[in-house]
C-alpha cells in the first residue's frame, strides 16, 4: 500500500493533529534562502522598515499558502492532483514537471550549499560530503511523512535556538537593541523591491503547500498551522539573516556562526536547515513526477535524489538562475488552482473517483503563460503580477469559453427543433 497517497485522497484515518502538523509545516518554512533573503533585506533597510516588510509579506504568503492549505484539507489531495482539476488530466502534467523539476533543482543546490562551507572549515572532501548528505537525506525522504515529521521534531527547536544564541551574540556585538534598531543602511532598497524580495522568497515553495497540509485532520488545523508556520518560521529565518548581516555582513547564519566562532552549532544548523528544505523538496518532486509516470511516489524520490546528488556542483554553480526564473512560473499554478476551487467551483471539487478530468483545459495553459510573463515583464512585484495575472486571465477566459459552448448548444437546439 502507498501510504503517501500519491495519486488518491489521504484518508482521514492517516490524519495528523494540530501539533505535528505545526511542526511539519514549520520545518518547510525554515528554508535556506530566506535567510539569505533576509540578509539582503537586512543591509538595505533600517529595522522598522525590515519589520514591516516581513510582516506585509508573510501576511500575503499567509493568504496563498493558507488557501492552498484549506483545499488540501478538504479534498486530501496533493498539489498535483489539485491541478488535474484546473489543467486536465495532461494538462496537470506541466504543473507536475515545472514544480518538479524545481524541486529537485533545489535539492541539488542545496547539498552543494551544505558541503561548501563545511568543506572550507572543515576540510572534509567535498565530493564526500554531497554524496554522504545526499543518501542520507534521499533515505529520510524516502520514508516519507513520517520522516519528514520526526527530521522537523528535531530540526525546528535545534535552528531556533541556535540561531537564536547567535542573534544575541550579533546584537551584543552592535551595542544593543538600540544600536540595531538605530541602524541606517548605506544604499537603501526600495519598499517595492523589498516586498518583492520578501514574497519572492518562498512563493515558489509556498504553491506545494498542499502536498504536507492534506495530511491535517481538518481544514481549521492546515489554515492555521500553515499560517503560523509563515509568520513563526519565515519571520525568524529573515531574521536570522538580517540581523547577522547588519553585525558582520554576512547573509547565512551559519556563515555568521562560523565568524563568531561557533562552528559546531553552525555546521549543526546548517545541516538541520538545509535538509528539512531538501526533504521537502524531494518528497514534492516525488509526488509530481508520480503524477506524470504513475510510478510509486517513493521510488521516484530514490531517482531524483539521484540526479539531484550527481548534479550538485554543476547544479549550485549553473541552475540558481534558472531557478530564479521558475520561482516565477510557479506561483500562477497556485493561482489558477485557486482561482478554479474558489471562484468557478464555489469551494466544491468531486471527489477524485467520481470526476471525469478533460484531458487538457486550455483556459488554464494560457493563463499559466499569461501569468508567467507578467511576473518576467511587468512592472511591480512579479510574484504578486504573476499570480493576479493568472486569476484574471483563467476566470475570464473560462467563462467566454462556457458562453460560447453554452450559445453553439443553443444554437444546436434551435435547428433541431
Amino acid at each position: 500500500m502507498d501510504k503517501e497517497f500519491s495519486l488518491k485522497a489521504v484518508p482521514q484515518s492517516y490524519r495528523n493533529g494540530f501539533f505535528k502538523m505545526l511542526v511539519v509545516m514549520l520545518g518547510f518554512t525554515f528554508f535556506s534562502a530566506s535567510m539569505l533573503s533576509g540578509g539582503e533585506l537586512g543591509l538595505g533597510l533600517s529595522m522598522k522598515q525590515f519589520i514591516w516588510i516581513v510582516l506585509l509579506g508573510n501576511l500575503i504568503l499567509g493568504l496563498y499558502t493558507g488557501g492552498l492549505a484549506y483545499m488540501a484539507a478538504k479534498t486530501g489531495l496533493s498539489t498535483h492532483l489539485l491541478a488535474r482539476y484546473a489543467f486536465g488530466e495532461k494538462g496537470s502534467y506541466l504543473a507536475s514537471f515545472l514544480l518538479g523539476a524545481t524541486q529537485v533543482g533545489w535539492f541539488g543546490v542545496g547539498l552543494a550549499m551544505f558541503a561548501v562551507p563545511v568543506h572550507k572549515v572543515t576540510g572534509i572532501d567535498m565530493l564526500t560530503l554531497i554524496i554522504v548528505s545526499g543518501i542520507v537525506m534521499t533515505g529520510s525522504a524516502f520514508f516519507g511523512m513520517k520522516a519528514l515529521a520526526i527530521l522537523s521534531f528535531i530540526a525546528v527547536p535545534a535552528i531556533a535556538i541556535l540561531g537564536s544564541v547567535s542573534v544575541g551574540i550579533a546584537v551584543s556585538d552592535l551595542g544593543g537593541m538600540a544600536e540595531l534598531f538605530a541602524y541606517q543602511p548605506e544604499a537603501s532598497i526600495g519598499l517595492a523591491a523589498a516586498l518583492t524580495i520578501c514574497v519572492g522568497s518562498f512563493a515558489s515553495g509556498g504553491t506545494l503547500t498542499p502536498d504536507f497540509a492534506r495530511f491535517a485532520k481538518t481544514k481549521r488545523t492546515a489554515v492555521i498551522t500553515t499560517v503560523l508556520a509563515f509568520f513563526i518560521g519565515n519571520t525568524l529565518m529573515f531574521l536570522f539573516g538580517a540581523v547577522g548581516s547588519i553585525s558582520t555582513g554576512l547573509g547565512d547564519i551559519s556563515e555568521v556562526m562560523f565568524v563568531q566562532g561557533l562552528i559546531v552549532p553552525a555546521v549543526i544548523v546548517l545541516g538541520l536547515n538545509i535538509w528539512t528544505t531538501n526533504d521537502n523538496a524531494l518528497y514534492a518532486s516525488g509526488l509530481g513526477f508520480s503524477n506524470i509516470t504513475k510510478i510509486k511516489k517513493s521510488k521516484m524520490v530514490i531517482f531524483n535524489g539521484i540526479v539531484g546528488t550527481i548534479f550538485s556542483v554543476w547544479l549550485f554553480n549553473n541552475f540558481v538562475g534558472w531557478l530564479t526564473l521558475l520561482g516565477g512560473a510557479l506561483p500562477p499554478i497556485g493561482a489558477i488552482v485557486l482561482a478554479d476551487f474558489f471562484i468557478l467551483r464555489k469551494g466544491q471539487y468531486p471527489t477524485l473517483e467520481e470526476m471525469t478530468f478533460q484531458a487538457i483545459r486550455w483556459p488554464a495553459i494560457i493563463a499559466w503563460v499569461g501569468g508567467f510573463a507578467a511576473a518576467q515583464w511587468l512592472p511591480g512585484i512579479p510574484p504578486l503580477n504573476g499570480i493576479f495575472s493568472a486569476i484574471v486571465l483563467f476566470v475570464g477566459l473560462t467563462l467566454v469559453l462556457e458562453k460560447v459552448v453554452n450559445t453553439e448548444k443553443g444554437l444546436a437546439l434551435g435547428k433541431e427543433v
